[in-house]
C-alpha cells in the first residue's frame, strides 16, 4: 500500500485546522484539571494501592489520560500554525505517546466492564481467577503488551512524520504499515465487541432475575453502556475514517484523500474527548468513588450527608 509520504502533511484548509486547534485546546483546559483532581483521590484519599476494588484499573485509565492530555498542547500548536506534522523526532515520539495513551485508555475501560461483566453474570468463576486481586498484575501485562504493539506508530506514523530519505527497503514499510493498521483497528474493534457482548450478556441476566440483586445488574448494564457510548462517540468514527482514508490512498484518489484527511484529523480531535468523559465512568464504576469527590470538592452539595473513606 502507498502512504504518499509528504502528500498531506501541510494542512491544505489552515482555518479549518485551526478550529480544531481550538477544539483541543478546550477538552485540554476541561481535561486537565478534572483528571488531576481524580488522580489526587486515588492517590490521597483511596490509597488505590491497598484497595481491594477496581481501583488499580481505574488509577491506571487516569493516568493514561493524564499523559495522552499533556501531548495535547503541541499537536494543537502545529495545527494553529497549519501544520498536520511536526519537526521529525518529536512528531514520532507525540504520535507515539498519543497512541500509547489512547490504547492504554481502551484496554482499562475495557477490563472494567468486563470485571463488572464478571461479577454480575460469573461471580463465582470471578472468585476463581481473582481479577481483582490479580489488577496490579494485569495493569503491567497492559502497559508492556501496548509498548511494543505502539512502536510502528514511530517507524511508519499515522500522520505524515516520515522522512522520504530514511532509505529503508519499501517492502519493509509495507509490513510495518499493516501491522501498524491492524493494531490500529484491532484496539478499536476488538474491545468494542467484547464490551457489546459483557452489555447483552448483562441485560439478559437482568431480564431472568425477577428478585435479588436487580438495583447491582441495573448499575452494571448503565456502566457497560456508556462505556459503550463513550466508544461510539470518540473511537468508532476515528475508526472508520481511517479505513476510508486507506482506501482512498489505495485507490490513489487525491481529491478524495485530501478530505478525508481533514476528516480524519477531526474525528482524532473528537476521540480526545475520551479524556473528559472517562472521569464520570469513574463515578458510575463506584457510588463511594462519586460521594468522595462530591464531598472533597464539592462539600455543600454534599451538606448533610455521610461519605465512607476507604
Amino acid at each position: 500500500m502507498e502512504e504518499h509520504a509528504g502528500d498531506n502533511c501541510t494542512a491544505r484548509n489552515k482555518e479549518l485546522y485551526k478550529f480544531y486547534s481550538s477544539v483541543m485546546i478546550i477538552e485540554f483546559i476541561l481535561a486537565l484539571p478534572l483528571n488531576l483532581s481524580v488522580i489526587y483521590l486515588f492517590i490521597f484519599k483511596l490509597k488505590f494501592w491497598k484497595s481491594k476494588s477496581n481501583n488499580i484499573f481505574l488509577f491506571n485509565m487516569v493516568l493514561a489520560d493524564i499523559l495522552l492530555l499533556v501531548c495535547l498542547p503541541l499537536r494543537a500548536f502545529k495545527f494553529l500554525q497549519g501544520e498536520r506534522r511536526n519537526e521529525n523526532t518529536a512528531c514520532r515520539a507525540v504520535v507515539f505517546m498519543l497512541f500509547l495513551n489512547r490504547g492504554a485508555s481502551i484496554a482499562f475501560l475495557t477490563v472494567i466492564s468486563i470485571d463488572r461483566y464478571y461479577s454480575v453474570v460469573h461471580s463465582g468463576l470471578k472468585n476463581a481467577l481473582k481479577i481483582r486481586k490479580r489488577s496490579v498484575l494485569i495493569s503491567v501485562l497492559i502497559w508492556a503488551c501496548l509498548l511494543p504493539l505502539t512502536i510502528p506508530t514511530m517507524l511508519k506514523s499515522l500522520d505524515c512524520c516520515s522522512n522520504d530519505d530514511d532509505g529503508a527497503p519499501e517492502e519493509n514499510y509495507d509490513t510495518v504499515i499493516v501491522f501498524r493498521e491492524l493494531v490500529f483497528f484491532s484496539q478499536v474493534l476488538v474491545p468494542f465487541a467484547v464490551l457489546v457482548y459483557c452489555t447483552v450478556r448483562i441485560i439478559r441476566r437482568l431480564n431472568m432475575k425477577s428478585v435479588g440483586d436487580r438495583t447491582k445488574l441495573r448499575r452494571a448494564v448503565f456502566l457497560v453502556t456508556v462505556v459503550i457510548l463513550v466508544f461510539s462517540v470518540c473511537f468508532l468514527p476515528s475508526a472508520i475514517s481511517r479505513l476510508v482514508l486507506l482506501i482512498t490512498k489505495a485507490k490513489q484518489l487525491p481529491r478524495a484523500e485530501e478530505i478525508t484527511v481533514q476528516v480524519y484529523d477531526g474525528l482524532m480531535c473528537l476521540s480526545y474527548l475520551d479524556c473528559l468523559l472517562d472521569p464520570f465512568v469513574y463515578c458510575l464504576s463506584s457510588t463511594k468513588f462519586k460521594n468522595l469527590y462530591l464531598w472533597t470538592f464539592f462539600p455543600l452539595l454534599m451538606k448533610g450527608r455521610h461519605v465512607e473513606h476507604h
